[in-house]
């Protein structure tokens, strides 16, 4: 679904408060912009993080009102296509944020996704997604709403571990949360 369950947004945001406020920041399947809503807030007015969105689905951009205004702070910059394909600059961020997007892909094209971030040189990850199996379809005539793979929360230790960095992580009853930072 393009909205996010509440639990680890509390979590989400004292990590986002806790490192160096970002200059740039990538949402990747930002949806109806959960986290640009909760962290643009909290960050100073002068200078300006850049947001940018990658969105693979049209319809959400303007559903959901995605691209700032000179009244609401949301996407300064967004690209409508399957992050997979996206160019590498996108993720050479100061923060990626993969929140309920990976269980929407292969197990390998999610891992696949999460290196090249690494590779691109992200310096910090956050990943948000269902650790409990949580079947989903098609949803609004969206079929990348569809779930994939279902992950637990182990596995999702074990692949950012092997990225190399530093982890932390909160298990929810429904979601997992982790904050990879390249900072050791």
């Amino acid at each position: 679904m393009p909205t996010s369950i509440a639990e680890g947004k509390d979590w989400s945001l004292e990590r986002f408060k806790r490192h160096p406020v970002p200059k740039t920041v990538c949402d990747i399947g930002p949806g109806e912009g959960t986290y640009a809503k909760l962290f643009r807030p909290h960050e100073p007015d002068e200078p300006g993080v850049w947001w940018t969105a990658v969105e693979i689905h049209k319809p959400y951009i303007s559903r959901f009102k995605l691209k700032s205004t000179k009244t609401r702070k949301m996407y300064d910059e967004i690209h409508v296509e399957d992050a997979r394909e996206s160019d590498e600059h996108l993720f050479h961020r100061d923060l990626v944020i993969f929140g309920d997007v990976l269980e929407h892909m292969e197990r390998d094209d999610a891992i696949a996704l999460l290196q090249k971030a690494v590779e691109a040189g992200a310096w910090n990850i956050l990943v948000s997604l269902p650790i409990v199996e949580a079947p989903q379809g098609e949803v609004d005539g969206n079929p990348h709403e569809a779930h994939v793979h279902h992950w637990d929360a182990d596995e999702m230790d074990t692949v950012l571990a092997d990225l190399g960095g530093r982890t932390d992580s909160m298990r929810g009853d429904t979601l997992g949360v982790w904050w990879w930072s390249r900072r050791a």
